[in-house]
């Protein structure tokens, strides 16, 4: 799986995360809410440092990673992040 992060939402998770060169962010799976891969389950975002990165991608020094564990979730997708402008907030595409 490939993870991929655009710069609009590099600018946001910076911003909201108050993101500097050198930290980490961890998607992680998280029961409840809703997906297009696996009903019941959502992601989650945190500032984490990892410990068996499953997939990583990394933008401006700042590394986004999952962890091996949660690589089931994405059932053989890629994981792009994208920003959507009008409502504010990035947007998790599985392709």
């Amino acid at each position: 799986m490939n993870l991929h992060i655009n710069e609009e939402a590099l600018k946001w998770y910076k911003d909201e995360l108050d993101l500097k060169k050198g930290d980490q962010v961890r998607f992680f799976v998280r029961y409840g809410g809703c997906s297009n891969v696996q009903k019941g389950f959502s992601l989650g975002v945190s500032k984490d440092e990892p410990q068996q990165i499953g997939a990583s991608a990394e933008a401006d020094g700042i590394t986004f990673f999952i962890e091996e564990s949660d690589i089931w979730y994405f059932d053989n997708h890629d994981l792009r992040v994208s920003y959507n402008a009008s409502a504010e907030e990035p947007v998790f595409e599985y392709q």
